[in-house]
């Protein structure tokens, strides 16, 4: 080969060589690119995908049996830096399963998990302790779609991939009364601790959303949660007997509450006497023509304290916190604050019933009487508003300690005629329009109504950087 032809080999050679490291680090740079990296109270070491445990995402295919594989063998992994499931891509059709602790469920951006409709898919389960009976019908309650007991370290999150209840042939038997057990939820984590549920969509579900119950040290952030507005019982988010939990960053559009806070029903919570404690809601999004922003109740015999609700928006919402009990529920709702809502196109502002009603049976206790008392709202600008209060405490129990500071709303074209309507109340008012029933009478001096300034000590969990 003459020098002439060796030059132009060497060039060749070089350019090849060239071409190959661009187009390696262009692959490295995709790499990077689609690296995922998402928030969470722990990272794993130990990592697979669905399609691992031969799960085919068509929207067809029943998948139930490759999440109950996967989780199994993942389990495994619990005392070795934990393990992470990750959905990809796809519509992964499947009943219901159960979670592990020291456990993720990644679900990528365009990731959908489909409740199935065969009614055989969901186990049936006992009613939970401090309710005695299923919360629609006596005969017990259905798995939710995605289910954990006892746990501890447990986190379902994602890219804001979409978890679908497919709950329409639920609500049509519900409607019919055809159900002779309680519906489904989306996601019910029971007796465990250190919980994350974030960053995903959520809709319609069967009945309830998301329930932690008998559970601590819970973090909800950045949910997306969607159904339609005409269907009942599609709570958003249920913490039910449950402490230091903390909601913040959601979109809630529901047929029934956005938030609804709850902790045993009657005689079985009395017994059960769990209550619902140290829960922060903030930076809430709600539309729900037919009930509430945040519920206190009706569901409250284990007691609920120390609730905390600030910068909050309602939109087309019947009211924005709404207490709710009866004779025979017995405990408490005290302690509760809440500043900082914006509100338009209300049927209520405030909203107090002591007589709820919705007993599980006759077995209830006439004298078991709720205590309402030490009720904070503050820095309140609500707009087309029909009613600024329905508040009715309980005959010779009346619910005490109300205060309503900086409160300013302006009406519907047709507002009711008795703008605030209070029977067994007690409590003070302060820079409040229009004025307030006589029974919570302006102070002449101005005051703000209580606002906790220390922090929960979940507020204080700090989220790590993870890779999928």
């Amino acid at each position: 080969m003459d020098s002439k032809s060796l030059t132009i080999s060497h060039v060749a050679t070089i350019v090849i060589l060239g071409l190959l490291f661009l187009q390696a680090a262009e692959c490295r740079k995709e790499n990077i690119k689609d690296a995922v990296t998402y928030s969470a109270i722990s990272c794993r070491k130990h990592s697979a995908l669905l399609t691992d445990f031969g799960a085919v995402g068509d929207g067809k295919t029943l998948n139930t049996k490759a999440f109950k594989d996967a989780i199994d063998k993942l389990s495994h992994y619990a005392s070795d830096g934990g393990a992470q499931l990750i959905v990809p891509p796809g519509n992964w059709l499947t009943g219901s399963f159960n979670l592990t602790s020291h456990f993720t469920l990644f679900l990528h951006k365009d990731a959908v998990i489909l409740g199935s409709q065969d009614e055989s898919e969901w186990p049936l389960l006992p009613a939970l302790p401090s309710y005695g009976q299923g919360r629609e019908a006596p005969g017990g309650r259905l798995s939710s779609l995605i289910f954990g007991t006892n746990l501890t370290d447990v986190v379902i999150t994602g890219h804001n991939g979409t978890i679908d209840g497919q709950g329409a042939p639920w609500w049509d038997k519900f409607k019919k009364g055809l159900l002779k057990v309680t519906r489904p939820y989306l996601v019910d984590i029971m007796y465990s601790n250190q919980i994350q549920i974030s960053n995903l969509t959520f809709r319609n579900s069967p009945s309830w959303h998301i329930h932690p119950i008998y559970s601590s040290n819970i973090t909800i952030q950045g949910l997306t949660i969607l159904a339609p507005v005409t269907v009942p019982n599609t709570d958003g988010i249920d913490p039910d007997s449950c402490s230091q939990t903390r909601i913040e960053d959601c979109y809630i559009v529901s047929g029934d509450d956005c938030i609804a806070v709850k902790s045993g029903w009657d005689q079985h919570g009395i017994k059960f006497r769990m209550p619902t404690k140290h829960l922060v809601i903030r930076r809430l999004t709600c539309i729900s023509p037919k009930s509430a922003t945040v519920a206190l109740g009706s569901e409250m015999s284990g007691g609920i304290r120390d609730v905390r609700v600030e910068d909050v928006t309602a939109i087309n919402t019947e009211s924005s916190i709404r207490v709710k009990t009866s004779v025979g529920r017995g405990a408490y709702v005290k302690d509760i604050y809440v500043r900082r809502l914006t509100l338009n196109t209300m049927k209520y502002v405030f909203w107090m019933t002591g007589a709820y009603g919705s007993h599980p049976g006759e077995g209830f206790d006439p004298k078991a009487v709720p205590v309402i008392q030490n009720i904070n709202y503050r820095d309140v600008v609500a707009e087309n508003v029909t009613m600024p209060a329905q508040l009715d405490g309980i005959a010779n129990d009346p619910f005490k300690g109300i205060c309503i500071s900086n409160m300013s709303i302006s009406l519907t074209e047709k507002p009711k005629k008795l703008l605030w309507n209070c029977t067994d109340v007690e409590g003070v008012t302060s820079n409040v329009t229009p004025k307030a029933c006589d029974l919570l009478p302006e102070q002449q001096k101005p005051i703000g109504c209580a606002f906790p300034e220390d922090k929960l000590a979940i507020e204080g969990v700090k989220l790590t950087t993870c890779s999928a």
